[in-house]
């Protein structure tokens, strides 16, 4: 039987398109591995192409469809099928004419253009081509498809590979012909030459815009809250981006706002109460002053997100209203005060986080109203008192974090039945009491961090192998490392560090931890010995400290570790010379083997490119190697109490973000090294009890040392005025207290820096340099002349020694404007004159030595004098 023409002419067609269909199969590999950062699972990938046969009606086929009458192919849906390679420019897919849906999202063209024929799908209503890799600029071609409503171009934000470039003539005839367009999603696609302000001329039946990370620049008319339809919008990560927020006539549509990363005015108005549909409001733009309490009245809201701004004052306690919220997160903000109790209404929470939000008090007992809670961070506020016990009635809690208070007295044991907890943070408190024996028993737990209290007695045996990551330091931790540490098969991070521990520690019991990267020993009373007939490896080794652990050799299951990044055996009895096979670790960045009896010659090979070498205190000898390579990265080189000779390497010129040079205690012959100069980030500069000699004095005009803040030149054969054009270069000596805050400590990847210095008369080395720390050391060399007025302007200085030289002239009255000082040392030099009355204004000064002078007159009286 004869089919009527155009029913002959239908099945000739799906014939043809079956035919482009699987000629654009070809095209592509699938590839099940991790595509755009986006775990595919890899039984899925391909199977919407996999059930393209030939003889089988293409209509039947996954991922197509076609329209009932026509029998034509009208949508096309591939989207995470994994398929990878290059879009073929002219592929057969463009002969669908039909197409009125094509989803191609997260897949992987490789970089491909999008191709102008994009324009030939003249029917086409959705095309969500998001996360697919493409790169280059939007053909403008994309603009002549009329009947386009929904329109997905974003690219995945966590994939640093190019981006696609929408220019502003291909926006702009995109916005003028689009006139149906609804939704229009365009995160992470390169607009940083789009004036905002055609977003306006958008459809007024838009409801979806996003934004993200778009790099839009100026300011974007706030007008768009108040299109009539629009539902979604997001805004967030354009950081050079302003819109104000209206103080009334917002669009009742809205349901979902994101504004982050960017400038949306000072305050949050109180119109943001007239958002009744609203059910996800997430802004973290530095939002100041009060939050508003009309908040409370947005009913709808399941999801309200305010991290990162600045609101002060309490919590309103209108968010109780809010009781379909299901996360809540004020984090990272100036609120003062308690959690109002009231927050015990908002029965369906699953996520609360109030972390670094300078919240004060005790844990209200009405938060154990909240039973639903499976997320719950209070960490870094100013909380006291101790956990009470109704925080066990939280049974579906899997991540329970409360570091960085004030939390004291002991764990209750009510958290023993916190069954599903995954994570446990309670770092940073003033727990006291004994480590409770069941917090190892807890079935799911993975995350057990107790550092930094108080806590005593001994680890209980180890009962369940769920644990990845242990942070039992700092605290007060007695007795041996149990046996049963062998069974944490699964541990990846383990922190013993600074307790008590004692007694034998054989290093086999660390032979079942297979997954182990960072293991901490250090500064215990531990004897840690390799046992010589063990041979294992823990092959994923990436950070070790054995600090103060008794060893005498290199720990031998180290060697074999792949991707070795930190290594810190100070304080210990090793001898004899470094091991060759640290040459072969060429992810080493930290490399800490000071305080040791390490012998022979710094060799060469050490890796290229290490952040820190400190070999500090042990009896290397030789020239200091001279093969520091261009790019070297090294930011603190520590070979302090050595017996290290010849002159200083210029290759350390190379080493161009330096911060730390110590080369102190040795029998270096050199001048002064004027071509540390060029180094931008030295800090710290100590050339102490060495043989360097020679004038001091800067070689060139321009600025030099401008963030040098420890100078120790000490004890050397130094001459000739005091270094005048240098001194006037220390801006970092004169505003560091420019910032308050909390101090901190110079470290890399959280290694602390150390540094011998003279304190007050005696040597002391610090365990860490704080980053407001100053001094200047220059005793026991033979400088001459004047102390030169500029001195004076070095406000931040806490240490000044210039004694045992030849100075000559007055003590400058300038010097009492370094109302910071602690300790002023010029004995033993040549001033006359008396002592400048401007030396009272030190309030600060514990020590004053001026003795062996030829000073005359009284001595100032008042404060310390």
């Amino acid at each position: 039987m004869l089919l009527p023409s155009h029913q002959h002419n239908s099945a000739l067609m799906r014939i043809e398109e079956a035919a482009a269909l699987l000629q654009f199969k070809t095209s592509f590999s699938i590839n099940n591995s991790t595509i755009n950062n986006t775990v595919y699972n890899p039984y899925l990938c391909g199977t919407k192409t996999e059930s393209w046969k030939e003889g089988i009606d293409c209509c039947s086929w996954d991922g197509v469809s076609c329209d009932n009458v026509t029998g034509h192919v009208i949508a096309l849906d591939l989207s995470f099928d994994c398929l990878s390679g290059t879009f073929p420019s002219n592929s057969t897919l463009f002969l669908l004419k039909n197409l009125e849906s094509l989803n191609l999202a997260y897949n992987d063209f490789r970089l491909s253009k999008i191709p102008p024929k994009i324009s030939q799908f003249i029917r086409l209503k959705h095309l969500d081509i998001s996360s697919s890799r493409f790169s280059s600029q939007v053909p403008a071609e994309i603009a002549h498809l009329p009947k386009l409503v929904s329109l997905y171009l974003s690219n995945n934000l966590y994939d640093d590979s190019p981006k696609l470039i929408l220019e502003t003539t291909t926006f702009r005839n995109l916005v003028h012909n689009l006139s149906e367009v609804r939704e229009l999603e365009l995160s992470g696609v390169n607009m940083t030459s789009v004036n905002p302000r055609f977003f306006m001329n958008l459809s007024s039946s838009l409801t979806t815009l996003d934004l993200i990370e778009s790099g839009l620049r100026g300011n974007f008319p706030n007008s768009i809250f108040r299109f009539p339809n629009l539902k979604k919008f997001s805004l967030g990560g354009n950081e050079n981006l302003t819109i104000d927020l209206p103080s009334s006539n917002w669009s009742n549509p809205l349901q979902d706002l994101g504004l982050s990363v960017m400038d949306c005015g000072r305050r949050l108005p109180e119109s943001i109460g007239e958002l009744k549909s609203l059910q996800s409001l997430s802004l973290s733009c530095n939002l100041e002053g009060s939050l508003p309490a009309s908040i409370g009245n947005l009913s709808q809201l399941t999801d309200l997100s305010l991290p990162f701004n600045n609101f002060n004052g309490q919590i309103p306690t209108s968010l109780a209203n809010l009781t379909q919220l299901t996360s809540l997160d004020l984090s990272r903000n100036q609120f003062s005060g308690p959690i109002p109790a009231s927050i015990g209404n908002l029965r369906q929470l699953t996520i609360l986080d109030l972390s670094s939000s300078n919240l004060s008090g005790q844990i209200p007992p009405s938060l154990a109203n909240l039973t639903q809670l499976t997320f719950l961070d209070l960490s870094n506020n100013q909380f006291s008192g101790s956990i009470p016990d109704s925080i066990g009635n939280l049974r579906q809690l899997a991540l329970l974090a409360l570091s960085y208070n004030n939390f004291s007295g002991q764990i209750p044991p009510s958290l023993a039945n916190l069954t599903q907890l995954s994570s446990l943070y309670l770092s940073n408190n003033q727990f006291s009491s004994m480590l409770p024996p069941w917090i190892f028993t807890l079935p799911l737990l993975e995350s057990l961090y107790l550092n930094h209290n108080q806590f005593q007695g001994q680890i209980n045996q180890f009962q369940q192998n769920s644990l990845i990551g242990l942070d039992l330091s700092n605290n007060k931790l007695q007795g041996s490392i149990p046996n049963s540490i062998a069974i944490l098969v699964n541990l990846s991070y383990l922190d013993l560090s600074s307790n008590h521990f004692s007694d034998l520690v054989e290093a086999d019991i660390f032979s079942a931890l297979q997954n182990l990267e960072t293991i901490f020993l250090s500064d215990n009373n531990l004897s840690l010995r390799m046992n010589v007939n063990a041979n294992f490896t823990l092959p994923k080794l990436t950070h070790v400290s054995f600090s103060s652990c008794n060893l005498s050799e290199f720990p031998n299951f180290i060697r074999h570790s792949n991707g070795l990044q930190s290594l810190v055996l100070s304080k210990n009895s090793i001898h004899g010379n470094i091991p060759q096979w640290l040459c072969e670790k060429d992810d080493l960045q930290i490399l800490d083997l000071s305080h040791n009896n390490l012998i022979g010659k710094i060799p060469n090979c050490l890796p290229k490119f290490l952040s820190v070498l400190n070999l500090q205190v042990n009896y290397f000898d030789g020239n200091i190697p001279f093969g520091f390579p261009e790019g070297c990265g090294l930011q603190n080189l520590n070979l302090h109490g050595n017996q290290m000779d010849g002159p200083l390497p210029r290759s350390l010129v190379n080493c161009s973000t330096l911060e730390v040079l110590d080369v102190g205690n040795n029998n270096i012959e050199d001048t002064f090294p004027h071509w540390l100069e060029s180094l931008p980030d030295l800090q710290v500069l100590v050339l102490r009890s060495n043989k360097f000699h020679g004038s001091v004095q800067s070689t060139k005009e321009s600025p030099s040392f401008l963030r040098l803040r420890v100078l120790d030149l000490s004890n050397n054969d130094f001459l000739g005025p005091l270094p005048v054009r240098y001194i006037k270069n220390f801006k970092a000596m004169m505003d560091l207290y420019r910032d308050e805050g909390s101090p901190e400590y110079m470290n890399v990847n959280s290694y602390q820096y150390s540094l011998v210095v003279t304190w007050k008369g005696f040597d002391y080395e610090l365990q860490g340099i704080l980053t407001v720390f100053s001094s200047i050391h220059l005793s026991n060399n033979m400088f001459e002349g004047e102390i030169p007025d500029v001195i004076g302007k070095l406000s931040s200085l806490k240490g000044l020694n210039l004694s045992h030289n030849n100075l000559t002239g007055h003590i400058p009255p300038s010097l009492g404007n370094l109302t910071n000082l602690e300790w002023l040392d010029l004995s033993s030099n040549e001033l006359a004159g008396k002592i400048p009355d401007q030396l009272v204004s030190l309030t600060q000064l514990s020590v004053l030595n001026l003795s062996n002078n030829h000073l005359a007159g009284r001595i100032p009286q008042g404060s310390q004098f």
